[in-house]
């Protein structure tokens, strides 16, 4: 069983994936991004250094995952990531326009035709101002010119992605504004509860609907 977290930045994917890792007894896979040695400059300067930070996330992420999942799904284990190798193209469609699109487009066609695709992604939502508080608490050195415009933007593009009907089947979408699976025993059971019901995995209890999901609190 292959479970991947997503969101945007700041929504706690690492986190969750990390907590996840116990009572699934699974293996864990972390997206390595603090290597990308653009990263910095690009939030300083988005256009400048867009394409150089995207090739090179697009060439580690496959990197990565060409080697160690399959190596990892070997084990009978379920394996849990903090990343889809199909957010890339979602943050190239942001940053990147012309030739330089075009040209990355086509390479992430051919590179996603190798890459195993999760039996499920779990896909943490927030709004924009939720997402902008957590990413201030953690304070990243990188992130601390990061612009509430460009996390806005994001947000919508993986909504746009993410929540599209033909991805209802293999995405579980869950209301983080509310949680705090981090340091709530309880938020977190819950979060276990979904994944394990929509994977038919026990043990499990009838579902409950997470606090904001329904509109309640």
């Amino acid at each position: 069983m292959y479970i991947a977290i997503e969101g945007v930045i700041g929504v706690g994917k690492t986190s969750l994936a990390r907590l996840l890792q116990l009572p699934f007894e699974s293996n864990i896979l972390l997206e390595i991004f603090e290597e990308n040695p653009f990263l910095s400059k690009f939030y300083e300067d988005r256009v400048r250094y867009a394409f150089q930070t995207q090739m090179f996330f697009l060439l580690s992420r496959y990197y990565q995952q060409r080697r160690s999942v399959p190596k990892l799904m070997e084990e009978k284990k379920t394996l849990i990531s903090d990343y889809t190798f199909n957010k890339d193209a979602l943050f190239a469609r942001i940053t990147l326009d012309g030739d330089e699109l075009e040209m990355y487009e086509q390479l992430h066609t051919v590179l996603a035709e190798k890459i195993p695709f999760p039996d499920l992604v779990v896909y943490l939502r927030a709004t924009t101002d939720t997402l902008m508080h957590r990413i201030t608490l953690r304070d990243r050195p990188y992130e601390r010119s990061m612009e509430r415009g460009y996390i806005d933007l994001v947000n919508i593009t993986y909504d746009g992605y993410f929540l599209q009907p033909e991805n209802e089947k293999r995405v579980l979408t869950i209301d983080s504004n509310e949680l705090d699976f981090v340091h709530n025993e309880d938020d977190l059971q819950r979060i276990e509860n979904r994944i394990r019901q929509r994977m038919h995995m026990p043990p499990f209890q009838p579902e409950l609907p997470i606090s904001g999901e329904d509109g309640t609190k």
